[in-house]
């Protein structure tokens, strides 16, 4: 398959998974339609070699896996990416009063957006929604398609420093507008409630999010680009997602997990640093027929990449990254490292990713930040004070990350589906000296 074709279908699957609750159902039903079995964490996992599987937990992260038929000396290879984005959430009491007849929603921020690429666009609203129906309490996956909001800029008559900077106070610059007269603040409830086809009284809790809705695009006049709403970090749970689905490895247990509250720091029941992973993995390795013994000897052979977008060199300011440990659009599968360790590479996880990608043909390129600039943190790490395997960051390269419509370059999602199919394939063997091997499962 093209390049071109893989990010029509990233774009498709980035359009329906608006909120992290959708990213969640949008990756079950790809998995339904592919064979995986679900199983609730809160029933007996029946498993056997050969079999495919995946649970959820809070709706909002999904742990899928795969067993080889052939599991002599097993291990685990996993790839980690999350299905949330920075945006803004509803508040539960949702609705501002005036000035005169306006409605406006109370929002404040998820994760660290860049606020005012949030202005003058046509918004909608996600999440979900729990309703009760007699004694029993249902969620409801919610996306108003219909654009119902909009974050007005203030006119640069009345604001005329904006373009000298502007520090914008979420409480007060960033509440969506949602009417100016026809609606009145029952309304917003009423919306919601038709939109789920229940009545108002219904709804008891919800958790709801702006959504962007201008539209995806593939651009250039040689179709460089894709630029979209949350291609950190659907860009690379779907580029995973890809690769465990058309993988095929008798002799490991292949691994996909995507989580939830990545963009804001991970630390709940569902993120990155909770015991879903972990919770997993023992289940597996129970479920199998193996010992605990066992399970410790299959940690410390196993292999995690974790996967989050990384930062393309600016072309208005090549100045902010480093002059040679930096990266482009188009250019492969970017390998991020830092001193401080909020990465988990190392020079051994560097070694076998290398060789996954040389084997898979793709190119790759190093990141590191400026060293008079701290950079952030991602999953692998946090995965890690649960699940301490060897592991390796890696992202695609793109501009403009946190903003609500960012850009990649349309190459880099195939070279990531192909390098992932190689790692998922391969029989990565680590020896207790560090030493490896690598050949075809």
């Amino acid at each position: 398959m093209d390049f071109l074709n893989i990010s029509k279908k990233l774009v498709n699957f980035i359009q329906k998974s608006p909120s992290m609750f959708h990213t969640c159902s949008t990756i079950s039903k790809k998995l339904d339609h592919n064979g995986f079995k679900c199983l609730e964490e809160g029933h007996v996992w029946n498993l056997k070699p050969g079999g495919k599987y995946y649970t959820t937990r809070n709706g909002s992260s999904l742990i899928a896996f795969t067993i080889g038929e052939d599991l002599e000396d097993y291990h685990f290879q996993i790839t980690a990416s999350h299905s949330d984005s920075p945006t803004f959430k509803i508040k539960t009491v949702p609705t501002l009063e005036g000035p005169d007849q306006y409605i406006r929603l109370n929002v404040e921020g998820y994760g660290g957006m860049i606020d005012s690429t949030w202005f003058d666009r046509p918004l909608g609203i996600a999440g979900r929604v729990l309703v009760k129906d007699h004694d029993k309490i249902s969620s409801r996956l919610l996306h108003i398609e219909k654009d119902v909001l909009i974050i007005p800029n203030v006119a640069i008559h009345l604001n005329r420093t904006i373009n000298s900077g502007y520090d914008y106070n979420r409480q007060v610059d960033l509440c969506p507008l949602f009417s100016s007269g026809k609606l009145k603040v029952s309304d917003f409830n009423q919306m919601i409630a038709d939109s789920l086809n229940v009545d108002p009284d219904a709804i008891v809790s919800q958790d709801l999010f702006i959504v962007n809705h201008q539209a995806p695009s593939i651009w250039g006049w040689a179709d460089e680009f894709v630029s979209s709403p949350k291609l950190d970090d659907l860009q690379c749970a779907f580029a995973s997602l890809e690769a465990l689905i058309r993988s095929n490895n008798r002799k490991t247990i292949n691994v996909y997990a995507c989580f939830d509250n990545e963009e804001v720091g991970s630390n709940t029941k569902q993120g990155a640093m909770s015991t879903f992973l972990h919770d997993c993995l023992r289940r597996i390795n129970f479920g199998l027929g193996y010992s605990e013994e066992a399970y410790y000897q299959a940690i410390s052979k196993s292999f995690l990449v974790s996967c989050d977008n990384g930062h393309a060199v600016h072309p208005n300011h090549g100045e902010l990254t480093d002059d040679l440990n930096c990266s482009y659009m188009n250019k492969g599968i970017v390998i991020k490292e830092a001193a401080n360790q909020k990465y988990t590479t190392d020079a051994f996880s560097q070694a076998v990713f290398k060789m996954i990608c040389e084997n898979a043909s793709v190119p790759i390129q190093h990141f590191a930040n400026r060293s008079n600039m701290q950079g952030g943190s991602t999953l692998g790490n946090l995965s890690n004070t649960q699940v301490s395997v060897h592991a390796i960051d890696i992202g695609l390269a793109q501009l403009a990350m946190h903003s609500s419509f960012e850009t990649a370059g349309v190459k880099d999602t195939l070279y990531a589906i192909q390098a992932l199919l190689e790692f998922y394939d391969s029989l990565i063997t680590i020896h207790s000296s560090n030493d490896f091997m690598i050949t075809r499962g």
